[in-house]
């Protein structure tokens, strides 16, 4: 039987089609080798990551976490299937995270079984035509690691540099890019985006519980540790972690991504600057020094004016992740990037929460309109990644929020791609911003 879901799921999908033919028209083709994909994290969709910091923190009381990740989109079993669908949707690149906390379970010891199956996970996307864009951490930690104080302790940078040692010289021949941290800044931005640091007196009961659960009084995690502590360990670890990278596959491209929101100075005296300045700390020159790339990830814009972040204007369209909806808040910070760090600039993420796809396809289009004037502009941009491939666990929103162009069923894990997927897979086969 035909149920009205199928019809309207037809009808949105021809629609999709129809709308991505009218942005062909208007568009250019790109250069051969733009990287069209999609970006999933491994504790966000591979499901189980039991020996995680995050995993921990989801499961203690009092927790900000308002679901536990569990089996997630169970990505872990499925990543062929997950990586075919990329593939068949019409993009060329698949941006994925290995999982330290399975890789290195205990302190210096590395798990070859674990090693074993990301390698089977990299092939997979070779096989299937595939770009493979890989993090080495995407804000989860081991929990011994976590134990011992993150990245707050002195010797942090050594140890993740080991970790990057040790996967480089089993998966690196692999991987196609590569970058250290996941938004490496991500600690600033929680600092200075409003919604978020409205949460940071509610976090410290949390790591307080974790403490208590691990026995180590030392315990923390990376997303909710004080960035004073950890900043400075922070970028010593990526610069160690780069040089170990290029130490064991020269050729490999190392890059860094960043928390790049679009901050706009409203009205005299605003303190855009100083926010901006607060946002990025040191990474812009780390950028400079010991990285090959930037990865550009925009999701709105932040308005300041003399006295701070203010709200967006009356009456603006709101996602569900609760921010501005503002789409050309991506060419902007493309600009900003390639004006203060002047490397090869790659979109890593971009994208929306939101349950109507059709708001899904106008942020997409116009935000390609916005990497398009950047291109046209001489800007180096050589990628376009949506966050996310698929309906994951969005970490203290739970599964609430859903940025995915892949709906995911948590109890069957079947995968139903959305008008939106078909829309930009298809903009991604044409190769037309």
């Amino acid at each position: 039987m035909i149920s009205r879901r199928s019809i309207m799921a037809a009808a949105g999908a021809t629609a999709a089609a129809g709308s991505a033919e009218a942005a062909a028209s208007r568009s250019k083709p790109l250069p051969k080798g733009f990287l069209w994909g999609t970006a999933i994290s491994a504790h966000q969709s591979e499901g189980n990551d039991t020996n995680s910091d995050t995993w921990l923190l989801e499961n203690v009381k009092p927790t900000l976490y308002k679901d536990r990740s569990g089996d997630a989109c169970d990505s872990y079993n499925r990543f062929e299937e997950d990586i075919a669908l990329n593939a068949a949707l019409g993009f060329n690149c698949y941006r994925f995270g290995i999982e330290w906390a399975r890789i290195e379970p205990s302190p210096g010891i590395f798990s070859n079984a674990e090693l074993d199956h990301y390698a089977r996970v990299l092939e997979s996307c070779h096989r299937h035509g595939q770009t493979p864009v890989v993090t080495f951490s995407h804000f989860s930690t081991p929990r011994w690691f976590a134990e011992r104080g993150n990245f707050a302790e002195p010797d942090s940078p050594d140890i993740f540099a080991r970790y990057c040692t040790r996967v480089t010289e089993r998966l690196g021949s692999l991987m196609g890019m590569a970058t250290t941290f996941n938004e490496a800044n991500i600690q600033n931005l929680l600092q200075v985006m409003p919604q978020y640091a409205g949460l940071i007196p509610f976090t410290r009961p949390m790591i307080a519980a974790g403490a208590k659960a691990t026995g180590s009084p030392k315990f923390t995690s990376l997303l909710f540790s004080d960035p004073a502590l950890t900043g400075p360990n922070l970028l010593e670890a990526h610069r160690k972690g780069y040089e170990a990278i290029k130490a064991a596959r020269p050729s490999l491209p190392v890059g860094v991504t960043l928390t790049t929101q679009d901050i706009q100075a409203v009205g005299p005296n605003s303190r855009a600057d100083e926010l901006r300045a607060k946002l990025y700390g040191g990474w812009i020159d780390m950028a400079k020094s010991h990285a090959d790339f930037v990865g550009v990830q925009t999701y709105t814009r932040i308005r300041v004016d003399a006295k701070g972040p203010i709200d967006p204007p009356k009456g603006a369209e709101m996602t569900d992740a609760g921010y501005e909806f503002y789409p050309a808040a991506l060419g902007n910070t493309i600009r900003w990037a390639h004006q203060a760090i002047g490397k090869p600039i790659y979109v890593t993420e971009n994208g929306i929460a939101t349950d109507d796809d059709t708001r899904r396809i106008a942020f997409i289009d116009e935000a390609l309109k916005g990497v398009r004037a950047c291109i046209d502009e001489g800007i180096p941009v050589h990628s376009y990644m949506y966050w996310s491939l698929l309906d994951n666990f969005e970490w203290t929103s739970g599964y609430g929020k859903h940025f995915g162009l892949v709906g995911v069923d948590l109890n069957t894990f079947k995968r139903t791609p959305k008008p939106s997927a078909r829309y930009l897979g298809k903009r991604a086969r044409m190769n037309l911003l």
